[in-house]
């Protein structure tokens, strides 16, 4: 559906006030989309998003300030999102063995098993994006990438 009709405005100042509205609008419909998936297996966007980085380090284990880097949204609180996710028994934390100081956290078995079960479901979460060919997800993600420079 056209921007216009969604958010019931008919003009804009300029193809990019258009664009910038039309990124956020759509940034938001697709958070909530991703949660809504990820509702009936018990977490939030920001603990898959967690999760998947410490799927992709494994077995080796992380700092905090390594899941940090690598997460879509800046803005959240890892320390607090993995607490949660340790408290569900989806993660572990352990004394860094090199820096006392200092904690790393790694999946657990538990953890490894969610996030297989819900590949089961990608066919769900990918279908949003079936209504582009897959030349224009590739030409949008390169225009996405040519944005962010």
């Amino acid at each position: 559906m056209q921007i216009e009709l969604e958010i019931k405005q008919k003009t804009f100042k300029s193809e990019y006030h258009k664009l910038s509205v039309n990124l956020m609008y759509t940034g938001h419909w697709l958070q909530l989309k991703n949660h809504n998936h990820l509702k009936q297996f018990g977490i939030t966007v920001q603990q898959y998003n967690v999760l998947r980085i410490l799927k992709g380090q494994h077995p080796r284990p992380v700092t905090v300030s390594l899941v940090i880097d690598r997460m879509l949204d800046k803005t959240s609180n890892a320390s607090r999102l993995i607490e949660k996710l340790r408290k569900k028994g989806f993660v572990e934390r352990r004394v860094c063995e090199k820096d006392r100081r200092a904690v790393d956290v790694l999946i657990s078995p538990k953890g490894l098993n969610l996030l297989q079960h819900i590949e089961t479901f990608d066919h769900q979460w990918e279908s949003v994006f079936k209504t582009l060919s897959t030349s224009e997800a590739k030409k949008l993600n390169d225009l996405l990438n040519k944005l962010r420079g």
